[in-house]
């Protein structure tokens, strides 16, 4: 049985004019908190283009939460690196509020940032929310977080914080990964220190020999590793735009569903990659395969 999409409440009546973009039901207060509205609902330019980002994204997580059964306790999400929690906060607000079970855990390492957002979810009664000051190793180990979480999320987690969300996901049997990755750069340094080597050994090293090219390439790489680790893993992999790339660069959205069906080909073509580019240090690091596809 799916999880029934929760009714919207009525929208609350307010002050001034509200900005137009603002979905009904939505919590002005706390739009006004994140610095998303101005006192008087209003949109700056920065704000408008933040919003727009984290509803598309929350269309695209919606749909992955509908899909859910119903279980004891209701849904789980966790979000990664959630910083000031723009990401956790629009979705609690969106879907969790009008429903009666399910918890959102944000779960960042700055611990200022995760005593705002206990601050402001305790001002707006988001009671189902917590926010954890964890490292990605001790979130997976914490007593604090259930066995199992439905859906982990990572919104522009910086560098090789995506592949922290993975194999937070991958402990957690997590059914849907949603990630955004943001600036790159572990694969690019291997690309740079191999460079010499790679330009005696194949053409294709022209494709990063010069330092624009090579962090470029390095983001490309990177993502095309975390997309074929996903699918070794078991999960079925959907790779497409967040928004327009006039609203942002970092504009790549990896949606990932578990199948409970590992793919050993796609295993053997990771290594086969990794391999060509010199970067075979990284199965025992970030592409840890397990032992029957080895």
């Amino acid at each position: 049985m799916k999880t029934k999409k929760p009714e919207r409440p009525a929208k609350a009546p307010a002050t001034g004019v509200i900005a137009p973009e603002i979905k009904p039901g939505q919590s002005i207060e706390l739009l006004k908190e994140l610095h998303i509205l101005t006192v008087d609902g209003k949109l700056n330019q920065d704000s408008r283009r933040k919003l727009k980002q984290v509803y598309h994204l929350f269309q695209f997580i919606e749909k992955l939460l509908l899909a859910l059964p119903d279980k004891p306790g209701g849904i789980t999400l966790a979000d990664h690196g959630a910083g000031k929690s723009y990401l956790g906060f629009i979705i609690y607000d969106l879907f969790f509020k009008a429903l009666k079970t399910g918890h959102i855990y944000g779960i960042e390492t700055r611990a200022e940032l995760v005593q705002k957002s206990r601050e402001l979810a305790a001002k707006l009664g988001f009671e189902r929310m917590l926010f954890l000051n964890l490292s990605v190793a001790e979130a997976t180990q914490s007593d604090e977080l259930p066995a199992r979480i439905d859906v982990v999320t990572a919104l522009h987690a910086c560098d090789t914080a995506t592949d922290d969300a993975i194999a937070f996901g991958l402990q957690k049997r997590a059914r849907f990964m949603v990630l955004v990755p943001c600036c790159q750069a572990e694969v690019a340094r291997c690309l740079s220190q191999h460079k010499a080597l790679s330009l005696s050994r194949t053409p294709l090293a022209e494709l990063w020999r010069h330092p624009l090219h090579t962090r470029e390439m390095g983001s490309q790489i990177t993502n095309v590793l975390r997309c074929l680790y996903l699918e070794a893993r078991g999960y079925q992999v959907t790779v497409t735009e967040l928004v327009g790339w006039e609203h942002s660069m970092k504009n790549e959205l990896i949606i990932a569903r578990y199948t409970g069906q590992p793919k050993p080909g796609v295993a053997q073509r990771l290594r086969d990659l990794l391999q060509e580019f010199g970067l075979t240090s990284l199965l025992d690091t970030r592409f840890n395969l397990p032992a029957d596809q080895v």
